[in-house]
């Protein structure tokens, strides 16, 4: 017998559903959202003031504060809002009512995992926009680059939320798991001032998990230079293995 498999429409449908539960919740799109774009205009402001040292010939604002309020915007949906809806669906029990139906739980996770996506997109955009309009920023100088690169970050964080979503019992614990993971990775990797602030040990352990990597090989895109392979394998084998394990816990109830 041929296995059922759902119409497109099916989905679409699925995929609208989903968005339209994420537009509604206020706050979960108030810290994704809202935060990175502080982050970005109080870092052009304050980088106005601040002179013109440049880093490989741009303002630090591109080179730097740019590709960091990307990385943020991903990290903070893909870490902390995904999982926490996922976790939510699992303890109500929605997945395990919809593994006894034609509508197999993937659709669910692939529906959260677009209309997440699109919260990633309008986030990065409305980041973009802030510090072209506000602050004269440019565009990455190597673009096919900055897009390959951002779309391996999204991969690693999206792979990293799934596991949270896999081994979180409840939603408060996926948030927890997600928050406690997004701010680690964040001020090893740079996120609340420079590195080099950081004991050795640490700033070397920083540039290479998922943030700091994310951030050294946008920064290296938006500057026209090629990205270090190594942070490039950071951020690969940190989303297969992470993908794999996640793959391999995640339960339907």
């Amino acid at each position: 017998m041929t296995a059922y498999r759902p119409p497109a429409r099916a989905w679409a449908m699925l995929t609208w559903t989903e968005a339209k539960l994420v537009a509604r919740d206020t706050a979960g799109l108030v810290i994704p959202l809202g935060l990175p774009m502080l982050i970005m205009v109080m870092s052009g402001l304050g980088a106005e003031g601040a002179g013109t040292e440049r880093f490989r010939g741009l303002p630090a604002l591109d080179a730097f504060v740019v590709p960091m309020t990307m990385v943020m915007v991903v990290a903070l949906i893909g870490l902390v809002n995904m999982p926490a809806v996922l976790a939510t669906y699992r303890r109500t029990g929605v997945l395990r009512r919809l593994a006894v139906t034609p509508a197999h739980p993937l659709m669910v996770l692939a529906a959260q995992v677009l209309a997440s996506l699109a919260q990633v997109l309008a986030g990065v955009l409305a980041a973009l926009l802030a510090a072209r309009l506000l602050f004269g920023a440019s565009m990455p100088r190597g673009a096919l680059t900055a897009v390959g690169v951002f779309c391996l970050v999204t991969a690693t964080m999206y792979a990293l939320g799934m596991l949270v979503a896999a081994v979180a019992p409840s939603a408060n614990a996926a948030v927890a798991l997600g928050l406690v993971g997004f701010f680690l990775t964040m001020a090893l990797g740079g996120g609340f001032g420079p590195r080099d602030n950081l004991p050795d040990p640490l700033a070397t352990l920083g540039e290479y998990l998922p943030y700091g990597a994310g951030v050294e090989a946008l920064s290296a895109a938006w500057t026209g230079v090629p990205p270090d392979l190594a942070h490039i394998g950071a951020l690969a084998g940190t989303a297969a293995l992470a993908g794999a394990v996640a793959a391999k816990a995640f339960r339907w109830d």
